[in-house]
């Protein structure tokens, strides 16, 4: 069975906000973020060079998006869910087969604290 975990952020933000600050992040959360030409965002991380790439639909909201650097690439489903005045945050992460459970862990580890950034700064907005 492959490993996987799944997060889920409460923000106070109503659902369409929250979907539109995912949406427009990568500039915000890492400043070399450049925008290419096919709607994909390039940056550098720890792990070399990456790139994020959207699949979204705002009337569902899904936030969908493949993300790869230069030791993994992770296919990642995301929604957005209203709940009342706020909104749930649904992302369900695999493990990719090149790593092993103790790297998947630790990037569970970075996640963890990438999201904690990204809420804190979705309800600053």
């Amino acid at each position: 069975m492959a490993k996987s975990r799944t997060i889920i952020l409460s923000v106070s933000k109503k659902t369409g906000d929250v979907f539109d600050a995912i949406l427009n992040s990568p500039p915000k959360m890492m400043p070399d973020a450049k925008q290419n030409g096919d709607g994909s965002w390039s940056f550098s991380t720890p792990r070399g060079n990456a790139n994020l790439k959207f699949k979204h639909n705002k009337n569902f909201g899904i936030l969908d998006h493949l993300y790869e650097d230069e030791e993994t690439a992770w296919d990642v489903p995301m929604r957005v869910v209203p709940s009342g005045d706020e909104s749930e945050v649904i992302v369900t992460i695999s493990k990719p087969d090149v790593l092993t459970d103790a790297q998947f862990d630790e990037r569970m580890r970075e996640i963890d604290e990438v999201f904690k950034n990204l809420k804190d700064l979705i309800e600053k907005s």
